[in-house]
Parts: structure tokens; C-alpha cells; sequence
């Protein structure tokens, strides 16, 4: 096989033929494109003792033998509209025990990745993996492999502060539970975890009704979560600014600051259900009785909504979510400004925390809202008002975010970038571009960095095209970053690479959308690889 590009306007189809059975069979060389400056330099590897396999890709050709030739394309991607794309590592690339999961495997795939001209890669650092032995004991081995790993590469790296449990939600292909001694806590006092009003309790992730009080043994959770990140940061000083560049703070499930309003485990939600509140532990149900108190109105304090619905229905099949309902009552503003509101003060306490971890170090720090696209088209927006986003036909709901997050100078990371709205059920009322645009716009107002990442798992063209189009600004409210999910083994398959790699170039590009050749016939600027295994006549090629 041959793998061929063009430097300036196009890529070849990269044919990657998969002959192993495990995710570590790495028994040949690899080969990927490697795109560098505006010239073409041609190499011979014929004796090739001294290129190290991370230093040189290669490419096996068993029709082609005792021939080895290798040109490496350079072309200059430098642009000051570019966007730089990073792509996220599976949750388990830790283990259970604390190693670099597949290590050869790994480091493969991160060679794939730098040739291919992505920019980095994102990679959850599980609360519970690092502090699982106890209070204030931790553990970054598996952690100190990859960061060495990326930086061999020559590639950056982002981590994600996970203080959430992986396990229940979209995506999620791995359980890794909270800390044991936090679990402990969770069984000795359950009002310490978000509370729907069935007094259904969710450990994802500790309510941010304790934020300020000391229910981890003595210490409040955003005092567990600074000490994390201090000691994160210690720990890995020599890196920060250089290698690792940014810093997402994990400030709620599956990291994004919102309430666990859609929970997928044991079937509980289903797209497109609106959610239910999460108000209804101790801590947070004494917040709203105060702030109830406090309006003048204490019969709104004893709990929240009576006609709300449940986590399946449809916005019109409830009192409060319905086109005339009571979510535009004073109650109903009342109720959902000190919900919100809640949710705001969580976000603002945990990125103060981080800032002052941080400062100083040379890392950006960014956060992540969720996008919530079921029910846009509706005057209440259910979906988003039960995760916490007061946002309706009336009330802009992500200004105050974007605000909260420019205020500690964070970056503003935000999904569902791929969406359409033609994609989307109609039942959904969903509207994912429009939700989208408003995003962009608050981020814009606020003067805060947005950047995006993909909600679902998408390969083909018509998500790549889409980023694309919401990168694109002409007005300082396009991408910072875009952070790509998620690397796997479907993501090596010869079209769905080809279709990364078009991604990765027309981003770095400003957002070119040029379609890329499927062959390269010309005879300039073209890569080509040949090897030949001359202990076999069966050629492997790999890519993961």
C-alpha cells in the first residue's frame, strides 16, 4: 500500500488495512502523513538503523520489495484565523490501577495524530483514580507516563479536572466511581449528592448545596476539589505552559457545569425528555426555604415545582413547562433565578479556586455548558431550565454564564458544534445551530474565548463541515480551539481518517472547506512510503 498527499490542495484517501485483534498488536512500523513548511525534502531510509520509529513514520509495501524510500512534505499551516484541533483520549487511557492503559497502543496513536497536524490531546483525570487510597493521598503515575508520551511527540496536551464519576451517561464506555472514602460519606449522609423530587439519588457528582460545608471529612468539596488541583499542579510544574496548556475544570457530570438533570443510567431519561429539577436534598431544599424567606414569599420555600413534570415527558404535557405555564409566573421567574443562580455561584466558586491554583503557571483554564438543544424551539426551553440554564423565549440564560466565565478569564468550551437542526427528531423541537449562534453571541458580549467540541461520536463529512462553518468569524466570535471526540479504534478506519485529516488541514487553514482529492496523480509535493517485510509475504498495516 501507498499512501500519498499533496502539500497545498489536497490529501489522499489514507488506506489503512487492519489485520491485528487487539488494540495492542504493533508487530510493523506505521505510517502517517507528516505536514510541516512550504518545501518538499526528500529522505533515504535505506539504511534507516538511527530513525526511530516515533522520529520517522513509515509505511510497509509488500509490492515493492528491498525498496525503501521515504519523502517527508512539509507545508506551512501558520495563520492567524487558524484553529487548532485537539482530540480526546478514551476515559479508561488511565487504569483501574493506576498504569497508561496500552501503552504501545498509545503511543501510536499519538504519532498518528501529530503527523495527521492535530495539535494536541484531552485526557480526563479521574478524581476518582488519583485520591482512591484517601484524603489527600494521590497518585499521578499513569498520568506522569502520558504526559511524558505527548510531549515525546511533540504534541500538547489538555486535562480535564474530573471530579465527576464516569459511568451513566452518553458516551461513557468505562465505569471509574468517585473516591471510596467520598462514597463512604455518600452512604453515611445521601443528602450530600443531588436529589430529584422521587428522592431518586444520583453519585455522579457531590451536590452543590454543601459547596461551603465541611462533609469530606472536614474539608467542603471545593476545598477537596483545590486541593486536587494544587497538588496536580505541583506535581506537574515542569510541564505547565509548556506541554500542558490548558486546564477544563470539571465543575459538574460528565464535567460540564449543569445539574444531573438527564441521567441516562438504568433507563431513567430518554431523548428527548425534558429532565427533572435537582433540588431536593437537605442542603439545597434549606437554600430555597432562605431564599424563599428572603422574597417575602415563604410558602415558595418547601419545595420545588409541584407541576414539573417527570424526566420523559413533553414540555406541553406539564403545567409548569407548557407554552402558558407557570415557568413565566412570578413563582415560576423566583423559582428559576435561585435555581439558576445556584448553579452560577457554583461555577464562580470553583473558577476563583482554579485561578488561584493556576496563576502564574502559563495554562489557560476553560469550562464546559452543556448543549442543550431538545426543546429549543419551545417558548420555556424545559431541558435547559431543569440542568440549570434559565434560558427561555424571554431571558437570555448563557449571558450570565459567559459573564461568570470572563470575570476569572476562562475560556468558554461549549458542544454540540456538529449538530443540525435537519438531523434532529421532530418531536426534539431541537434546534442545535440557533442554540449554537446565541451561545457565540453571549460569549461575544462578554468578551470571553469560546471553543467547541463534538456532542456525539461523528465521522463523515457532514459534522466535519458543520465545525467548520461555527468555527468561522468574521465578527471575533468564531473557535478558539476544537476538541475532537473521541479517539478510538473507528476513528483509524481508512475513510474516517481521511476525513479527520481534511478536518484537521482545512482548520488549520482558517477554515477552508476545500474537498480533498481522492488520489494524488500528479508526480510534485507528493509523500509516498514503501517497505517491505521480508520476514512474511502477509503485510499488516496499523493504524490506532
Amino acid at each position: 500500500m501507498a499512501l500519498a498527499i499533496r502539500s497545498y490542495n489536497s490529501l489522499a484517501t489514507l488506506r489503512i488495512v487492519k489485520t491485528f485483534k487487539s488494540f495492542e498488536e504493533f508487530s510493523n512500523p506505521t505510517c502517517f502523513t507528516r505536514i510541516r513548511p512550504r518545501h518538499v525534502r526528500a529522505i533515504n531510509i535505506t539504511n534507516a538503523a538511527h530513525f526511530s520509529p516515533e522520529r520517522s513514520p513509515i509505511i510497509m509495501d509488500k509490492s515493492k520489495e528491498k525498496r525503501e524510500t521515504f519523502h517527508e512534505l512539509i507545508a506551512n499551516h501558520a495563520s492567524e484565523t487558524r484553529v487548532p484541533v485537539y482530540v480526546m483520549l478514551p476515559l479508561d487511557t488511565v487504569s483501574m490501577s493506576r498504569g497508561l492503559n496500552k501503552p504501545r497502543a498509545m503511543n501510536a496513536s499519538l504519532m498518528a495524530l501529530k503527523s495527521a497536524g492535530v495539535e494536541g490531546v484531552m485526557v480526563d483525570v479521574w478524581w476518582g483514580l488519583v485520591e482512591k487510597d484517601g484524603p489527600l493521598m494521590y497518585n499521578w503515575d499513569g498520568y506522569d507516563e502520558l504526559v511524558n508520551m505527548v510531549q515525546r511527540h511533540g504534541l500538547k496536551l489538555q486535562v480535564v479536572m474530573s471530579f465527576h464519576q464516569c459511568g451513566g451517561n452518553v458516551g461513557d464506555s468505562c465505569s471509574i466511581p468517585l473516591p471510596p472514602w467520598v462514597l463512604e460519606e455518600m452512604s453515611n449522609n445521601p443528602d450530600i449528592v443531588y436529589t430529584d423530587k422521587s428522592g431518586r439519588r444520583n453519585p455522579e457528582y457531590i451536590s452543590l448545596g454543601c459547596d461551603s460545608l465541611p462533609v469530606l471529612r472536614g474539608r467542603t468539596p471545593v476545598q477537596v476539589y483545590s486541593d486536587f488541583m494544587r497538588n496536580f499542579r505541583d506535581h506537574f510544574r515542569d510541564f505547565l505552559g509548556g506541554v500542558i496548556v490548558e486546564i477544563q475544570v470539571g465543575m459538574g457530570p460528565c464535567g460540564e457545569l449543569r445539574y444531573p438533570s438527564y441521567p441516562e443510567s438504568n433507563g431513567i431519561w430518554r431523548f428527548p425528555g425534558i429532565g427533572e429539577f435537582q433540588c431536593y436534598d437537605k442542603y439545597m431544599k434549606a437554600s430555597l426555604q432562605a431564599a424563599a424567606e428572603a422574597y417575602g414569599q415563604k410558602q415558595w420555600g418547601g419545595s420545588g415545582p409541584h407541576d414539573s413534570g417527570h424526566y420523559n415527558h413533553s414540555p406541553e404535557e406539564t403545567g409548569f413547562f407548557r407554552k402558558d405555564g407557570t415557568w413565566n409566573t412570578e413563582y415560576g421567574q423566583f423559582f428559576l433565578e435561585w435555581y439558576s443562580g445556584k448553579l452560577l455561584e457554583h461555577g464562580d466558586s470553583i473558577l476563583g479556586a482554579a485561578n488561584r491554583v493556576f496563576q502564574g503557571t502559563g495554562v489557560k483554564l476553560s469550562g464546559k455548558v452543556a448543549g442543550i438543544h431538545w426543546h429549543y424551539n419551545t417558548r420555556s426551553h424545559a431541558a435547559e431550565l431543569t440542568a440549570g440554564y434559565n434560558n427561555s423565549r424571554n431571558k437570555d440564560g448563557y449571558l450570565p454564564l459567559a459573564k461568570m466565565f470572563a470575570k476569572h478569564g476562562v475560556v468558554f468550551n461549549f458542544t454540540c458544534m456538529e449538530m443540525k437542526d435537519g438531523e434532529q427528531p421532530g418531536n426534539a423541537n431541537s434546534s442545535p445551530e440557533r442554540l449554537v449562534q446565541q451561545v457565540k453571541m453571549a460569549t461575544q458580549t462578554a468578551g470571553v474565548e469560546l471553543a467547541g467540541e463534538n456532542a456525539l461520536e461523528r465521522y463523515d463529512a457532514t459534522a466535519f463541515g458543520q465545525v467548520l462553518a461555527t468555527s468561522k468569524s468574521h465578527s471575533g466570535s468564531g473557535l478558539s480551539a476544537f476538541t475532537y471526540l473521541r479517539m478510538n479504534k473507528k476513528l483509524f478506519e481508512a475513510e474516517n481518517w481521511r476525513q479527520l485529516v481534511e478536518f484537521v488541514k482545512s482548520m488549520s487553514e482558517g477554515g477552508r472547506d476545500e474537498r480533498l482529492s481522492v488520489s494524488d496523480l500528479s508526480t510534485t509535493d507528493l509523500y509516498v512510503g514503501f517497505i517491505t517485510q521480508k520476514s512474511s509475504h502477509k503485510v499488516k498495516e496499523s493504524v490506532l
